[in-house]
């Protein structure tokens, strides 16, 4: 599995450019025996049989290099028990687990039938990730998303809005008492925003998180600016709707605000669920997840874990250790044998 992850590292596979990743992995799988499909750059197996579907998907896609690599982040690099390289621990290592967990359990009779799906798009959100693969699926009883929680359970996680605000003033020449400053329009907006309350305040998520990420204005330096624009993270929980959020705030502020779009909301599955029941008896820890992943868009409930650690990801010098694959296939593997969903 680790050569695989070495293989991955070394192509480049940025978001929406996964084509040379996905003809590796395509030529992998088939050389392993698998029967594999392909849409766009979303590869899938499936089992034949009868039963509910339960699908396990990672996704192939990286982020772009950040700023301070001190190795280079297309040679797979292995110091001691880490292998260093962009996408080894988002998502790679969790490719090669759920692939190694996937031949394992296909191996021998389960209540349902088994698909696993190797996905693009995962870090923009793009309509051409995953979603893609939902016709070809049909009906599915329940995902196992893999992605770098250390393997405990991610119960719940946060929804994600992003909203384009615009406060409006008048244009004067700053030399003089004349015109209304947008940039002030603006921090009145922003204060009233941090002050905002969305009630309903989650266990495992917690309040409705807001965050003022960019702000542009002015022209000139002695110009009052007659516009203002800032950008707002919004991170909901399972409570709060996005459009409940969006029409809060379009209420609560002067400028104009739009949302890019409000179809990434939280997402979550029970802790009587069966799957979530089986991993607390392996002692497997859940919680609530403030970042987004694949199961934002699945129609169907899903289960976040995998090997890894997520505050390595999108940073310089990305690594995961090989016995945190090895034991995220074992895990996968007990939390998955004979599970009746």
């Amino acid at each position: 599995m680790t050569d695989l992850l070495r293989e991955m590292i070394a192509i480049p596979s940025f978001s929406r450019e996964e084509g040379a990743v996905a003809d590796l992995l395509q030529q992998r799988l088939a050389e392993r025996g698998h029967a594999v499909r392909r849409t766009g750059n979303n590869l899938w197996c499936m089992t034949q049989g009868e039963g509910p579907l339960l699908l396990l998907n990672a996704h192939i896609d990286t982020v772009r290099p950040a700023s301070g690599y001190t190795r280079d982040p297309f040679r797979a690099s292995v110091e001691g028990n880490r292998i260093y390289g962009l996408g080894a621990n988002d998502d790679g290592g969790s490719v090669v687990a759920l692939l190694a967990a996937y031949e394992r359990l296909s191996a021998r009779p389960q209540p349902y039938r088994l698909a696993l799906s190797l996905t693009a798009e995962e870090e923009v959100t793009g309509t051409g990730g995953i979603e893609m693969l939902f016709p070809e699926f049909g009906p599915v009883a329940l995902g196992i998303i893999g992605e770098p929680t250390g393997m405990r359970m991610a119960v719940a996680e946060r929804g994600l809005m992003v909203l384009d605000c615009t406060a409006h003033g008048v244009s004067g020449h700053a030399a003089r008492s004349e015109g209304k400053n947008a940039i002030y329009a603006a921090m009145e907006d922003i204060s009233r925003l941090l002050s905002y309350d969305f009630g309903r305040p989650s266990d495992l998520l917690g309040r409705v998180k807001t965050t003022v990420t960019q702000i542009q204005a002015g022209t000139q330096h002695n110009v009052v600016p007659d516009r203002c624009t800032f950008v707002v993270d919004v991170r909901t929980n399972e409570y709060v709707t996005n459009a409940e959020v969006l029409e809060g705030i379009s209420r609560c502020l002067q400028s104009d605000v739009k949302a890019r779009s409000t179809r990434l909301g939280s997402s979550g599955i029970p802790l009587s669920h069966p799957v979530v029941r089986r991993g607390l008896s392996l002692g497997l820890e859940p919680f609530g997840s403030p970042t987004l992943s694949n199961s934002a868009v699945c129609p169907f409930p899903t289960l976040k874990i995998g090997p890894g650690d997520s505050a390595r990801s999108h940073g310089p010098d990305e690594y995961i250790r090989i016995p945190e694959i090895e034991q995220a296939v074992e895990l996968y593997v007990k939390l998955l044998d004979g599970l009746t969903i």
